[in-house]
């Protein structure tokens, strides 16, 4: 019998930006992301927690915190242990997605949701997989099995599809992209058909893109213009997901003479930025076929970039000589280096401020594309300082008495450890053991050795893991040293490369808050650069999958209304629009058994070729379900072979064959899906003209039409004749008819 699936948007219905969803399928629990936004909304995480005992495993689709934001937060808080299945880049670019989310927002306040420790701990729970990768599940999920397929939109992006023995395809898609771009391949949403359950998001259902040649020509433009003028271009992009696609473009400009860029600084500003172009310079195989193409010929990285410059804080920008194109995270201005450029180069009107994301609502950026006009208006602006004077003697009187007290609780714990080891025998050290020599006639074989004072000597336990012995970090702490020591050491330089990561102890400082008004005198532009389909070639991917069910998530209502009726009418399919929080049953209506088949229906069957490798039969039986008395009354060798059966066999009816007399009359079925394409050859075979016209197939000097039915089927119009009934009898042995 068909399983019963039961759906809950938990985040991401209506318009809200992030995406959370649960499915159950029987009783196997999946969490479709489990993404987190500016506002850190803490009824969202409740609402999460509730549930989360429920969940036994976690699929994420990209790598950016709309996908995986709250990930960190359940696993340090929540205690999330259950399998998460990622790609291996949404395992790598979403550490560095993390990463700066936590630090953009460390800069200024404190974070009080997360740790990067809680970062690291989520991803050890990672499983990293490939595409078309099959991946089993165990325990409750035994006959299911996930395996992610390309999405497109960022890299290592994964439609996530959910199989189970017997049955249609669960298929979880969004925010997904079809076209192919620089540095990726689109998704493969057509090789999938028919699924029982289709997930999908109806957030572009009524938006229309530009072209993207009239997309690049307009970035170009406003680049040349404004760096021409002496001012400076914001372009506000994420941490490792579009902005490859946008890095890879503008260094490919910045080489062409033609543009005249060359001679304007380029530069990505951003706390992970070095790193995540590294791991892109790894990742060539899950790029685009291009990139992939010219990598195994040229041997040359696409993303070993000659004009882009690193910058990790707002003093590496200064270095870079003006006019220049700076890339800063993040999209929403809400955090990072992109809302600090922002309110220092807004007031300029020779600066240029380009958004290439629709964000959520209610954000700096989101407000800025859906009233360009405003030019002036309030931000709360946070910053770090120093502490001085009083304040910082009291930090560092508050940060004496913790260490003192954490080193009570040490000793107490050395303490109790040394008492546990007197109470197992006497300790060595204190006093020389004599043990006298035992007389000789008590003296047996296995007692003869002789026994000499001994020195005191104490062994102490070496305490390690698999990489080795624990450090003491107390031996390595200057302050022990002496003052020459102190000195030599300062002057000691070491050196460095810009992209290392050094452990320097932050300056004990405070955080800040006030509201500016900000006077926006800069151009604000918006160019779309989010990578994802538009709302027209959603529908016709929709259309060619033909799901039986489809959930629509992630939307405005009335997007998600208009979109939910075109589903309807194109392919029949039943549509649910969920509400937060409401459980949809989305099982099939019709009811799925599997049979055995009888070895007398077996050896009656007619098979019939339909094209394409597959043989049809038309079967007349009758369904039979075992019952206790037939297992009762069988023999006990019988017994014997029932019992090494499993359980499921046991029970699983038989389908047996029916007598002639008694089998029902049928009307014939003609089974195959030809294309108009494919019979033009066979007509070309037969010695019968045709061509094309308007997607009509015309025979027999335009005198016939072949047309293709909504039904798929073909049909022949026109006046009967020697013609019409050859053709007739061609397309009929095209078909399989039972």
């Amino acid at each position: 019998m068909t399983s019963i699936v039961k759906f809950e948007g938990v985040w991401g219905v209506g318009d809200e930006t992030p995406h959370c969803y649960l499915l159950t399928v029987d009783d196997f629990t999946f969490l479709l992301d489990c993404g987190w936004d500016e506002k850190f909304d803490k009824s969202y995480i409740d609402r999460l927690a509730k549930i989360l005992p429920r969940v036994d495993c976690v699929l994420i689709s990209y790598s950016d915190p709309l996908h995986m934001g709250a990930l960190p937060y359940l696993v340090g808080r929540c205690q999330l242990t259950c399998p998460v299945y990622a790609t291996v880049p949404v395992f790598k670019m979403g550490q560095m997605f993390m990463y700066d989310w936590f630090q953009s927002h460390h800069n200024y306040d404190l974070v009080e949701h997360f740790t990067l420790d809680d970062v690291d701990s989520a991803f050890e729970l990672i499983t990293q997989v490939k595409y078309n990768q099959s991946v089993p599940m165990r325990g409750k999920g035994i006959g299911l099995s996930i395996s992610a397929q390309p999405a497109g939109h960022m890299i290592g992006g994964a439609i996530w599809r959910i199989i189970k023995d017997g049955e249609g395809d669960i298929v979880y898609a969004v925010d997904f992209n079809h076209k192919k771009e620089r540095h990726l391949g689109g998704c493969e949403l057509d090789k999938i058909t028919r699924p029982s359950l289709l997930i999908t998001d109806a957030f572009n259902a009524s938006y229309r893109q530009e072209r993207r040649r009239h997309r690049d020509e307009k970035l170009v433009a406003q680049l040349q213009e404004t760096c021409r003028n002496g001012g400076n271009v914001l372009i506000a992009t994420d941490t490792g997901g579009r902005v490859l696609e946008m890095t890879h473009m503008l260094d490919q400009m910045w080489s062409t003479r033609e543009s005249g860029l060359s001679a304007y600084s380029l530069a990505i500003l951003s706390n992970t930025g070095y790193h995540v172009i590294h791991f892109a310079k790894q990742m060539i195989e899950w790029m685009s076929e291009k990139l992939t193409k010219a990598f195994d010929s040229l041997r040359t990285n696409p993303f070993s970039f000659k004009h882009l410059k690193f910058c990790h804080n707002l003093t590496d920008l200064s270095r870079l000589p003006s006019p220049k194109v700076v890339l800063a995270s993040f999209p929403d201005l809400e955090c990072g280096y992109a809302r600090e450029l922002f309110v220092q180069w807004a007031t300029n009107p020779k600066n240029t401020i380009i958004l290439t994301s629709r964000t959520g609502p209610d954000t700096l950026a989101r407000r800025l594309i859906d009233n360009p006009q405003i030019r002036t208006f309030k931000l709360l602006e946070k910053r770090r300082m120093k502490l001085e004077g009083s304040e910082l003697d009291e930090h560092y009187r508050m940060k004496r008495e913790q260490e003192q007290q954490q080193q009570r609780i040490k000793m107490e714990e050395v303490e109790s450890s040394s008492d546990s080891e007197n109470e197992d025998g006497l300790e060595a050290g204190k006093h020389d053991i004599i043990v006298l020599h035992e007389k000789a006639g008590n003296q047996s074989m296995f007692r003869s050795r002789k026994h000499h004072p001994m020195f005191p000597f104490h062994e102490e336990k070496i305490r390690g893991d698999d990489y080795g012995e624990y450090i003491n970090l107390d031996d390595f702490d200057i302050s022990s040293m002496k003052e020459d020591n102190k000195e030599n050491l300062e002057n000691l330089q070491i050196p460095y490369e810009d992209d290392d990561l050094m452990d320097i102890e932050e300056p004990p400082s405070k955080c800040v808050s006030q509201t500016v008004t900000v006077r926006v005198t800069a151009q604000v532009l918006f160019i779309d650069f989010e990578g994802r389909s538009d709302g027209e070639s959603i529908r016709k991917i929709v259309e060619a999958m033909h799901p039986l069910r489809v959930i629509l998530v992630r939307g405005s209502p009335t997007d998600l209304q208009a979109f939910s009726q075109n589903i309807r009418s194109m392919t029949k399919a039943k549509v649910f629009t969920p509400s937060l929080g409401e459980v949809v049953n989305a099982s099939m209506e019709s009811h799925i058994y599997q049979v055995k088949l009888a070895e007398s229906l077996v050896s009656a069957l007619m098979l019939k070729p339909s094209g394409r490798e597959v043989e049809v039969a038309w079967v007349d039986g009758i369904v039979s379900f075992p019952t206790e008395s037939i297992d009762e009354a069988v023999e006990e060798g019988d017994r014997q072979v029932i019992a090494s059966e499993s359980q499921q066999d046991r029970e699983m009816p038989t389908l047996s064959v029916i007598s002639a007399e008694t089998a029902p009359l049928h009307n014939p079925v003609f089974i195959n899906d030809i294309r108009l394409s494919e019979f033009k050859q066979v007509l070309s075979r037969a010695g019968i003209s045709s061509e094309f016209n308007a997607g009509i197939l015309w025979c027999a000097n335009g005198t016939l039409a072949l047309k293709k039915q909504e039904s798929g089927s073909l049909s022949l119009e026109g006046p009967v004749s020697a013609d019409y009934f050859e053709i007739r009898e061609l397309l009929y042995s095209q078909y399989a008819m039972i």
